[in-house]
Protein backbone atom coordinates (compact mmCIF):
# COMPACT_ATOMS: atom_id res chain seq x y z
CA UNK A 1 0.00 0.00 0.00
CA UNK A 2 2.93 2.51 0.69
CA UNK A 3 4.57 1.71 -2.49
CA UNK A 4 1.57 2.22 -4.66
CA UNK A 5 0.60 5.63 -2.76
CA UNK A 6 4.42 6.96 -3.35
CA UNK A 7 4.21 5.58 -7.22
CA UNK A 8 1.37 7.60 -7.55
CA UNK A 9 1.56 10.48 -5.64
CA UNK A 10 6.04 10.52 -7.74
CA UNK A 11 3.65 9.96 -11.14
CA UNK A 12 1.13 12.84 -10.72
CA UNK A 13 3.72 15.78 -9.01
CA UNK A 14 6.37 14.84 -11.99
CA UNK A 15 3.65 15.33 -14.64
CA UNK A 16 2.44 18.55 -13.18
CA UNK A 17 6.53 19.60 -12.93
CA UNK A 18 6.45 18.85 -16.45
CA UNK A 19 3.35 20.54 -17.52
CA UNK A 20 5.15 24.36 -15.53
CA UNK A 21 8.63 23.53 -17.60
CA UNK A 22 6.60 23.72 -21.10
CA UNK A 23 5.78 26.86 -20.58
CA UNK A 24 9.80 28.00 -19.63
CA UNK A 25 10.30 30.61 -22.26
CA UNK A 26 13.67 30.84 -23.77
CA UNK A 27 13.62 34.60 -24.35
CA UNK A 28 13.37 35.31 -19.76
CA UNK A 29 15.77 32.51 -18.83
CA UNK A 30 17.77 34.76 -17.27
CA UNK A 31 15.19 37.22 -15.70
CA UNK A 32 15.73 37.46 -11.65
CA UNK A 33 12.18 38.85 -10.14
CA UNK A 34 14.44 40.80 -7.46
CA UNK A 35 18.27 40.38 -6.89
CA UNK A 36 17.99 37.55 -4.18
CA UNK A 37 16.24 35.46 -6.14
CA UNK A 38 17.41 32.82 -8.67
CA UNK A 39 17.20 33.45 -12.59
CA UNK A 40 14.42 31.63 -13.90
CA UNK A 41 16.73 29.32 -16.14
CA UNK A 42 18.46 28.31 -12.50
CA UNK A 43 15.19 27.34 -10.71
CA UNK A 44 14.65 25.17 -13.38
CA UNK A 45 17.93 23.87 -13.47
CA UNK A 46 16.87 23.40 -9.24
CA UNK A 47 14.40 21.35 -10.07
CA UNK A 48 16.64 18.97 -12.30
CA UNK A 49 18.83 18.80 -9.24
CA UNK A 50 15.58 17.80 -6.87
CA UNK A 51 14.86 14.89 -9.35
CA UNK A 52 18.58 13.73 -9.24
CA UNK A 53 18.49 14.03 -5.65
CA UNK A 54 15.13 11.71 -5.76
CA UNK A 55 16.73 9.38 -7.76
CA UNK A 56 19.74 8.88 -4.98
CA UNK A 57 17.40 8.23 -2.10
CA UNK A 58 16.85 4.92 -3.88
CA UNK A 59 20.31 4.46 -5.43
CA UNK A 60 22.58 5.48 -2.14
CA UNK A 61 21.96 4.65 1.61
CA UNK A 62 22.91 8.82 2.15
CA UNK A 63 23.83 11.53 -0.02
CA UNK A 64 26.25 14.40 1.20
CA UNK A 65 25.61 18.08 0.01
CA UNK A 66 29.26 18.64 0.59
CA UNK A 67 30.39 16.35 -2.46
CA UNK A 68 28.48 18.16 -4.74
CA UNK A 69 28.66 21.61 -6.14
CA UNK A 70 27.10 24.23 -4.52
CA UNK A 71 25.57 25.37 -7.35
CA UNK A 72 25.34 24.06 -11.45
CA UNK A 73 25.03 26.31 -14.42
CA UNK A 74 21.66 26.76 -15.02
CA UNK A 75 20.22 25.51 -18.41
CA UNK A 76 19.09 28.32 -20.78
CA UNK A 77 17.10 27.12 -23.02
CA UNK A 78 13.50 24.84 -22.33
CA UNK A 79 14.48 22.13 -24.79
CA UNK A 80 17.53 21.82 -22.87
CA UNK A 81 15.62 21.22 -19.43
CA UNK A 82 12.94 19.26 -20.62
CA UNK A 83 15.11 16.77 -22.06
CA UNK A 84 16.83 15.78 -18.78
CA UNK A 85 14.07 16.34 -16.55
CA UNK A 86 12.17 13.85 -18.74
CA UNK A 87 15.72 11.68 -18.79
CA UNK A 88 15.65 11.78 -14.96
CA UNK A 89 11.98 10.71 -14.65
CA UNK A 90 12.49 7.72 -16.83
CA UNK A 91 15.44 6.68 -14.12
CA UNK A 92 13.09 7.61 -11.16
CA UNK A 93 9.91 5.99 -12.76
CA UNK A 94 12.18 2.63 -13.48
CA UNK A 95 13.59 2.67 -9.37
CA UNK A 96 9.77 3.29 -8.17
CA UNK A 97 9.18 0.24 -10.48
CA UNK A 98 12.05 -2.25 -9.15
CA UNK A 99 11.74 -0.78 -5.42
CA UNK A 100 9.29 -3.00 -2.43
CA UNK A 101 7.98 -2.09 0.88
CA UNK A 102 10.99 -2.96 2.65
CA UNK A 103 13.17 -0.46 0.73
CA UNK A 104 10.81 2.33 1.29
CA UNK A 105 10.99 1.61 4.84
CA UNK A 106 15.03 1.51 4.71
CA UNK A 107 16.68 4.49 6.72
CA UNK A 108 17.89 7.17 4.06
CA UNK A 109 20.38 10.23 5.18
CA UNK A 110 20.71 13.54 4.29
CA UNK A 111 23.70 15.28 5.63
CA UNK A 112 26.41 18.11 4.45
CA UNK A 113 29.78 16.99 5.36
CA UNK A 114 29.72 16.13 9.25
CA UNK A 115 26.07 17.85 9.95
CA UNK A 116 23.39 15.44 9.79
CA UNK A 117 20.36 17.09 7.86
CA UNK A 118 17.73 14.40 7.82
CA UNK A 119 17.03 10.72 8.67
CA UNK A 120 13.98 8.64 7.63
CA UNK A 121 12.73 6.01 5.52
CA UNK A 122 13.00 6.29 1.93
CA UNK A 123 9.23 7.03 1.09
CA UNK A 124 9.46 9.61 3.75
CA UNK A 125 12.65 11.37 2.30
CA UNK A 126 10.52 11.07 -1.05
CA UNK A 127 7.92 12.58 0.06
CA UNK A 128 9.37 15.49 2.07
CA UNK A 129 12.84 15.98 0.92
CA UNK A 130 12.07 15.17 -2.57
CA UNK A 131 8.50 15.83 -3.52
CA UNK A 132 7.62 18.30 -1.66
CA UNK A 133 10.93 20.22 -2.11
CA UNK A 134 9.86 20.23 -5.64
CA UNK A 135 6.16 21.24 -5.36
CA UNK A 136 7.80 24.73 -3.53
CA UNK A 137 10.29 25.02 -6.54
CA UNK A 138 7.22 24.40 -9.04
CA UNK A 139 4.87 26.80 -7.28
CA UNK A 140 7.85 29.91 -7.37
CA UNK A 141 8.35 29.11 -11.45
CA UNK A 142 4.18 29.73 -11.44
CA UNK A 143 5.33 33.09 -9.50
CA UNK A 144 7.91 34.04 -12.34
CA UNK A 145 5.32 33.19 -14.76
CA UNK A 146 2.70 35.43 -13.37
CA UNK A 147 5.52 38.29 -12.97
CA UNK A 148 6.49 37.85 -16.91
CA UNK A 149 2.38 38.27 -17.55
CA UNK A 150 2.78 34.77 -18.84
CA UNK A 151 0.03 31.81 -19.10
CA UNK A 152 0.44 29.83 -15.87
CA UNK A 153 -0.94 26.54 -16.49
CA UNK A 154 -3.55 24.69 -13.73
CA UNK A 155 -2.05 22.26 -11.78
CA UNK A 156 -4.76 21.31 -9.18
CA UNK A 157 -7.44 23.06 -11.10
CA UNK A 158 -7.84 25.54 -13.76
CA UNK A 159 -5.64 28.57 -13.31
CA UNK A 160 -6.89 31.96 -14.21
CA UNK A 161 -5.47 31.36 -17.51
CA UNK A 162 -7.35 28.16 -18.45
CA UNK A 163 -10.18 30.35 -17.43
CA UNK A 164 -9.70 33.06 -19.65
CA UNK A 165 -9.95 35.73 -16.82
Amino acid sequence: MVKQLIVGDATHELALTRTILERLPNEHMAWKPHEKSMALGGLATHLINILNWQIAIFLYPEFDLSTVPLRREALGRREDVLEEFDANVVKLEKLLAECDENTLGEEWTLRNGEHLILRQPRAIALRSFGLSHMIHHRAQLGVYLRLLDLPVPGLYGPSADDEGK
